[in-house]
This record gives C-alpha cells, structure tokens and sequence, in this order.
C-alpha cells in the first residue's frame, strides 16, 4: 500500500480519514473547471416525494456527477488512492470486510463545487430512505482549504475540518447524522459518494 497519512479520529466514531495527494485534488478542480458545460445544481431527495429536487434550503451547490466507470486521467487516479483509503478503513475496522459483505461504488458520485454561503445545510444521513437502501458506506474528500468549512457529526460531538486531500469513510446510518459547516468567506470543493452492497 502507498504511504498515506492518517488523520487521528476516535476510533469508537468508525470515521476513517487518510490524506490523498495534493496534486490529485488539484487536477480534478481543473477537471470540473474543464466540464461546466456537465455541471448542475445540486439536488436533494426529500422523504416526501422520493424524487430528485432542487432544495436551496437544504443543500445549495453546483455538483459534476461522475460515473463509476469514467476513465477520465483524473477520475482514475482519484480512484486509485480512493481505494487505498478503503483499504486502510477495512484495516482499521476489520468488521468492515466481512465475507458475506461485498460492496463496490455502483452508482454516480459528486463533485460538489459550494460557494460563500453555501453548503448542506440540514442534518441528515446517507441511508435515509429506501431509495438509499444499498448504500453501506460513504465517502468524502476535501479538495482545497476552508478553515470554517468542514462537516459537523452531530452524535459524536465532532466537526471534521476541511483540509486539502483528507478522504473521510464512514457508515452510512442513522448514528453518523451530519451537515456541513457552512463558510461566509471561502469556496469549498468536495468529491463524495457511496459503496453499496453488490
């Protein structure tokens, strides 16, 4: 495994956080730069309808949807270091690899670009509802700076900082309700998605 280095999280809270390479992070800034003619607003899937909405009370972003299967330079590489993240979780968190346990990114995942002001703004989790049903855990990593700009976890009395490559990996339930920590100053960039059961 590559070396990457581990940002020290209780391990009773089950988030694990690793550093990916700057550079990384920097090329798929440039590659959302690249791709705004693909960029949309970013939408919720609120309990009532069960359908993809735009919320601006809820999450307010522009978000890139990045396919499993996309073998863009700076999608793979992304990927390639993802999964020494998950390497390093399943490590952590043994518990996380159990045989009749198989899981693998299935589904589109986000590039969410938040600017001052913006940001999830509601607490949720990220297997909320039926249509989230597979998922088994999510996954996020900070692209750029923002000292005021990370994410809250509400039961664990803990708030994440973003910082340049950190990857995060956690369960998807109930126990893990988060929202982001929302900047008046700067603009965030994130990648985030899920594993879901296969």
């Amino acid at each position: 495994m590559n070396k990457l280095k581990e940002f020290k999280i209780s391990k009773n809270t089950f988030i694990g956080g690793w550093f990916i390479p700057k550079n990384i992070c920097s090329n798929l800034i440039k590659y959302y730069k690249k791709n705004q003619n693909k960029v949309v607003d970013g939408e919720v899937v609120p309990h009532s309808t069960q359908i993809s909405q735009v919320k601006e009370n809820i999450k307010s972003c522009r978000e890139l949807g990045l396919m499993p299967n996309n073998y863009d330079n700076e999608v793979k590489r992304y990927r390639f270091y993802l999964q020494e993240c998950l390497l390093r979780y399943i490590k952590k968190y043994p518990d996380a690899n159990l045989s009749n346990c198989k899981y693998n990114i299935t589904k589109p995942f986000n590039y969410q670009h938040y600017q001052p002001g913006q940001g999830y703004k509601q607490w949720h989790c990220e297997r909320g509802s039926l249509q989230n049903g597979s998922r088994i855990l999510v996954f996020m990593t900070y692209l750029n700076d923002v000292d005021d700009g990370g994410t809250i976890f509400n039961n664990f009395k803990l708030t994440t900082p973003a910082l340049t490559g950190l990857t995060l990996i956690w369960p998807t339930d109930w126990p893990w309700t988060h929202k982001g920590q929302i900047s008046k100053t700067k603009e965030k960039h994130i990648v985030t998605g899920w594993y879901d059961f296969v």
